[in-house]
């Protein structure tokens, strides 16, 4: 098969679908049934689906993008991918022979193949043509940048004000004020252009209503607001990584920094957080030979997903380069050296006292940090109250699992998955507890997305 032709399993093809919808009618499509004039092949796959109408959807995917897989539907759906491309990748993981393998697709896919890889040659060689002409007026850029230091530092000072009037005025000013208090000061972050700072003061709107106790966490989150305002406002005092960790903390744009690492990356989860504006996709990946764990972050505008997609439980030969910062994770994705693959290799697992430890480490050279990526080994699901928790199989620790992630499915396949047996576990851990992305039962088995 050739690079682009890696065959997803069912889990990998679901953990495309853009929401729980269209994983539900993608999995009705994944039958022969619908199908007529569908091959593979040259990293392409394509068919004919019967719809409600008299002429068939055409549907492509193109799975040798250098961002991952693209689709193509005449169906109307604004949805990325649409039902019918899900199916038919459902359909080509059961190879079963319903998707033949082909040795050029029909016009109508071979068409908008050509196109797509022209645009990209076309947009990387632009890409290097900027790159090797370099910044067009860096003095321009610095006048800019100084324009927006001085914008946000007069947030951060208006800021430090609102919140000296709260804590003058006491915490239940806040819970008579409602939203209304918060929604106005975050639009003034907006307008300083620190989106960083307009997101955490829109969450403190809902820790009034967030149950017995919440004076406590709001106390809390405006210890850490005011942190990262004098962090700014003393950025000039402090080392140059955790200056970086408040600038990317407060939404300023930053570039890769560094050498980039080449390496064979094992891809332990992606997941999509969508709100009305804007799709945020998260990829978390492991070094096999670094035993580094990096996270690719990607956009899509609102009602579509974005461009990057990575398979979970394949390992792809890349270059990452990181982010400044003290104790960040986040990488660029650099150039890719071969296809996604099947990966012989898992990333090394902790216990859960020592993934609650390295959390702990991590929020000294970042107090801001809502979790940390841990490999949980030998865990077991069991229900806690009216909660659950990852129970060592070997020691009387245990995490709980985050409210969030009670209430998705993929805490039900993880209980399935493990039986009752230990399992290994990829997450995000933090103050909240785990949040499971990802599990391999023990000994042999493929990775099961959570999410």
């Amino acid at each position: 098969m050739t690079e682009q032709g890696v065959r997803r399993t069912v889990e990998q093809v679901l953990a495309l679908a853009p929401d729980a919808a269209s994983r539900k009618a993608g999995s009705r499509l994944g039958a022969a049934g619908p199908w007529s004039g569908t091959g593979s092949g040259e990293g392409t796959v394509w068919g004919l689906c019967k719809g409600s109408g008299s002429r068939p959807y055409q549907t492509v995917v193109d799975l040798a993008g250098a961002a991952g897989p693209a689709y193509k539907c005449s169906c109307p759906s604004r949805k990325f991918p649409c039902k019918h491309a899900l199916g038919l990748l459902l359909l080509w993981a059961g190879d079963d022979g319903s998707v033949p393998a082909a040795v050029q697709p029909p016009d109508w896919a071979g068409q908008w193949l050509a196109d797509r890889r022209g645009r990209a040659e076309t947009k990387r060689a632009r890409a290097e043509e900027r790159s090797a002409a370099g910044p067009a007026d860096p003095e321009a850029a610095r006048q800019r940048a100084e324009r927006r230091a001085e914008r946000v530092t007069a947030g951060a000072t208006e800021l430090e004000q609102r919140l000296a009037d709260l804590l003058r005025g006491g915490l239940a000013s806040a819970e008579q004020a409602g939203y209304g208090l918060w929604d106005e000061t975050a639009a003034r972050m907006v307008d300083a252009q620190a989106p960083g700072l307009a997101a955490r003061v829109r969450e403190l709107g809902a820790v009034p209503a967030s149950g017995a106790g919440w004076p406590a966490r709001l106390l809390e989150e405006c210890a850490l607001l005011h942190l990262l305002d004098q962090g700014w406002l003393r950025r000039d005092r402090l080392p140059d990584a955790l200056a970086a960790t408040v600038r990317s903390r407060l939404g300023l744009p930053a570039t890769p920094d560094g050498p980039p690492v080449r390496d064979h990356w094992l891809v332990l989860a992606q997941y999509d957080a969508v709100d009305p504006k804007l799709t945020t996709r998260r990829i978390w990946l492991h070094g096999a030979g670094s035993g580094l764990t990096r996270l690719l972050l990607s956009y899509g505008a609102a009602g579509r997903a974005p461009e990057l997609s990575l398979p979970v439980g394949l390992a792809v030969e890349a270059e990452l380069t990181a982010y400044p910062g003290a104790g960040q994770s986040r990488a660029a994705l650099g150039e890719r050296f071969a296809p996604p693959a099947p990966a012989a290799f898992r990333p090394p697992g902790v216990t859960t006292a020592e993934a609650a430890a390295r959390y702990g480490e991590a929020l000294r050279e970042d107090p801001w940090l809502e979790s940390v990526p841990v490999a949980l080994d030998r865990v077991i699901p069991v229900p806690d109250g009216d909660g659950w928790q990852l129970a060592d199989a070997d020691t009387d620790t245990a995490l709980p699992v985050t409210r969030a992630a009670r209430s998705r499915s993929g805490l039900w396949r993880l209980v399935a998955l493990s039986g009752g047996a230990p399992v290994t576990v990829f997450g995000e851990c933090g103050h909240r507890g785990v949040t499971p992305l990802t599990a391999w039962p023990e000994g042999a088995g493929e990775a099961v997305p959570l999410c």
